[in-house]
C-alpha cells in the first residue's frame, strides 16, 4: 500500500517554500481561517487532476497560472512538487504561458531502493506537455506512483443547500465509490446494505449515537434504474422522510460516517477532507475523532480543522500547525515532548485556544 511518505512544494498558492514534510497515518492541521490548510490539500487536488488528464481545465477552473502560482508569475516563475512513496517517487515543476496555461518544464519518476543505486534513479518523462504522462508511462517506476495517486481522494460535504446532489436522485449502479461530494450516497448506502452487511450496520448504528430520533435508511425493493436518500424514525418504519427533512450536521455526519466506516478494503488510500466537523454537534465531533483514529490504524488521513472539540481528542503527534510568515504558509508538527507539562493540566485544544501551539490569527 502506497501512502505519502514525504513531499515538497514550492510556489504553490500560499505555499511559497514546504522541504521534506513527513506525512504520518494521522494528519489533522490547525491554523487561522487563511493560513494554508487548504492549500496543501490543493496539491494533492492538483496531482489527482494531472493523473486525470485534467490540468488545463483545473488550472482554467482556479483562475489560471497566476491564482496557483505564490503571488503570482511575477513573484513566482513556477510550481514545483516531489511527492515520496516509500522508495518511489515523482516530482514535476509547471510554469505559465503567455496563453495562461501551465505546462511542464519537466516531469520525472524516481526510484530509490536497496538493489539499486543509493541515490534516485530518475526516469524523465517528459517537458513542454501540457497533460501529464504519467498515466501511460511504461517505465518500471511510474506504476507504482499511478497506484498511489489513484487511490487517494479528497472529499468535500459542506454543500447541504436544496440543489445540493447529495440531495437528487441518482442512477442506482452508480455505486463504484463514494464521490467526493457524497452526489451518490444512496447509491452507495444501497450497495453497502445489500453486499456489506456488517459495515452498513455500523454505519447505521454510528448515526444513531449521533441522532437518536434516525431509525434506518429506505431500500425500496426492486431494482430502480434511479434512487435518492430516504430513511425512516426510530418506532415510525412505515413512515419515509427524504434528505431536505435533516438537518445540515446530520446529513453532513451521515456522509462521514458513510465514507469513514465503509468496509477498509474499499477505502482509499489516502483520504483528504476539509474541516469535515462543520455543523456537528461536539458530541458527534468526539465520535467523529475516534473514527479517525480506528481508520488511521489502516488508512492514511490529511484533515484540516477549526475544531477545539476535535483536537482535544488528539496527540500531539497527529497534528500540524499552520501559520503564516511575512505572506508564506508554514507547517509544523506538534511533538509531545514539547508539550508533555502543559498537557498535565490542559487538553490539546485548550492548548490552542491559549495559544500555546501557535495556529492562531
Amino acid at each position: 500500500m502506497s501512502f505519502v511518505d514525504k513531499l515538497s512544494i514550492s510556489g504553490f498558492k500560499s505555499i511559497r517554500e514546504l522541504k521534506d514534510f513527513e506525512i504520518n497515518n494521522l494528519n489533522v492541521m490547525i491554523g487561522a481561517n487563511g493560513a494554508g490548510k487548504s492549500n496543501l490539500i490543493g496539491v494533492f487536488r492538483l496531482l489527482k487532476e494531472m493523473y486525470e488528464q485534467r490540468l488545463q481545465l483545473f488550472v482554467q477552473q482556479q483562475g489560471g497560472p497566476d491564482a496557483l502560482l505564490h503571488f503570482g508569475r511575477e513573484t513566482t516563475d513556477q510550481l514545483r512538487a516531489e511527492f515520496h512513496f516509500g522508495h518511489n517517487s515523482y516530482d514535476f515543476d509547471l510554469v505559465p504561458t503567455l496563453d495562461n496555461r501551465l505546462i511542464f518544464r519537466q516531469e520525472t519518476s524516481r526510484f530509490k531502493g536497496f538493489f539499486y543505486s543509493t541515490t534516485p534513479s530518475p526516469v524523465l518523462l517528459g517537458s513542454g506537455h501540457v497533460e501529464s504522462k504519467l498515466e501511460d508511462a511504461q517505465d518500471g517506476y511510474s506504476p507504482y506512483v499511478r497506484a498511489a495517486v489513484k487511490n487517494w481522494h479528497v472529499y468535500h460535504f459542506h454543500d447541504t443547500s436544496e440543489k445540493a446532489k447529495v440531495k437528487q436522485r441518482h442512477p442506482t449502479h452508480d455505486n463504484l465509490c463514494l464521490k467526493g461530494d457524497a452526489a451518490n450516497l444512496a447509491a452507495y448506502l444501497r450497495m453497502l446494505h445489500d453486499q456489506h452487511v456488517h459495515a452498513y450496520q455500523s454505519i447505521v448504528s454510528t448515526i444513531r449515537l449521533v441522532a437518536p430520533f434516525f431509525g434506518d435508511f429506505v431500500h425500496r425493493r426492486g431494482n430502480p434504474e434511479t434512487v435518492e436518500l430516504e430513511w425512516t424514525q426510530q418506532g415510525q418504519s412505515d413512515t419515509p422522510f427524504k434528505a431536505h427533512v435533516l438537518s445540515d450536521g446530520t446529513l453532513r455526519f451521515i456522509c462521514l460516517a458513510t465514507l469513514f466506516l465503509q468496509p477498509v478494503a474499499l477505502l482509499p488510500h489516502t483520504i483528504l477532507i476539509d474541516e469535515p466537523e462543520l455543523g456537528l454537534h461536539p458530541y458527534a465531533i468526539s465520535v467523529l475523532a475516534d473514527i479517525f483514529k480506528q481508520v488511521a490504524e489502516n488508512r492514511q488521513l490529511i484533515v484540516s480543522t477549526q475544531s477545539v472539540e476535535l483536537v482535544n481528542e488528539l496527540e500531539p503527534e497527529d497534528v500540524v500547525v499552520v501559520d503564516q510568515e511575512n505572506g508564506a504558509s508554514t507547517f509544523r508538527r506538534l511533538g509531545h515532548e514539547e508539550l508533555v507539562g502543559w498537557l498535565q493540566e490542559y487538553a490539546l485544544g485548550e492548548l490552542w485556544k491559549r495559544n500555546i501551539l501557535g495556529g492562531r490569527p
